[in-house]
């Protein structure tokens, strides 16, 4: 059975699951897909190619589907994705895209708290968390199980990985590294996150393997490639040990507690080929 309390509104167009729950004053506007199971509270607002999937849960005055805040959008017919069995909870905002075909995407099994903020063109993975008041910028990405804490900012173009832990009124500016953990402003990584592996029962051998990689990384002073090609030569190139070096390897904006060390190096050869150029 559907039900739809007379005074939500639905528009005509909107393609309704079974079982779904539309409580009073939700508003869903026509070109919404909402598939079986999915539950509406009471002030929600759905808007624009929205899909939300089967199971999930949009609390009370949550915003989803609407406008993107970024001024280059032209009117371009994007979309926003909505995994299964996810919980969007009160006054939450996920934003839709920007630039035509894209796409905002929520995996499976996300919690999104309230006040939470997603904007335009960002991805999020399976049963991520974001605290409350976290916010990601445009074009983030956000990998499988990883956790932002409350009040956090994210920068845009950055990047989460899996399994990484992030601690509340942090600022990420740049790359945080999978089965990482840290927290504060400027933001410092405190190791792996060895609690939230156990929990998801990594094996003792599996944490040895990406500890080692984590301290080549971040402990031993080389650049950043240097470690990368030690830790192939030296680390046991299983699944995890592999995803951590194409994180690191493919990171664009640079990882968090290395992007500053390299720009400084990058600045200080800028500046002696200046003089070496000033004196020729």
């Amino acid at each position: 059975m559907i039900q739809i309390h007379p005074l939500a509104i639905v528009e005509e167009g909107a393609k309704i699951g079974k079982n779904v729950i539309i409580e009073p004053f939700a508003i869903v506007k026509g070109q919404v897909v909402l598939e079986d199971n999915v539950v509406v509270k009471s002030h929600a607002y759905i808007d624009g190619h929205t899909t939300v999937g089967e199971g999930t849960i949009i609390w009370p005055s949550a915003s989803i589907g609407t406008k993107t805040q970024d001024l280059k959008f032209r009117g371009e017919k994007t979309k926003v994705l909505i995994g299964k069995n996810c919980e969007i909870r009160e006054f939450a905002t996920i934003n839709s895209s920007c630039q035509e075909g894209s796409v905002v995407s929520i995996g499976d099994n996300c919690l999104i708290m309230a006040y939470c903020h997603i904007a335009h063109n960002c991805t999020l993975g399976d049963s991520v968390i974001m605290a409350n008041a976290a916010m990601l910028a445009g074009h983030v990405t956000i990998e499988d199980h990883a956790i932002l804490g409350g009040m956090t900012p994210v920068h845009q173009f950055s990047r989460i990985g899996c399994y990484a832990m992030v601690g509340g009124l942090s600022r990420v500016s740049h790359d945080i590294p999978p089965y990482s953990l840290g927290a504060g402003v400027p933001y410092k990584l405190g190791g792996l996150n060895l609690v939230g592996l156990r929990r998801h029962k990594f094996p003792l051998e599996v944490r040895k393997k990406l500890s080692k990689a984590f301290k080549l990384t971040y402990r031993s002073g080389l650049r950043l490639e240097e470690a990368m090609q030690i830790i192939e030569e030296e680390v046991e190139l299983i699944p995890e040990v592999k995803h951590w070096i194409d994180f690191c390897r493919s990171s664009k904006r640079g990882l968090i507690g290395l992007a500053s060390k390299e720009q400084e190096e990058a600045d200080q050869l800028e500046e002696i080929e200046e003089i070496l150029e000033a004196s020729r």
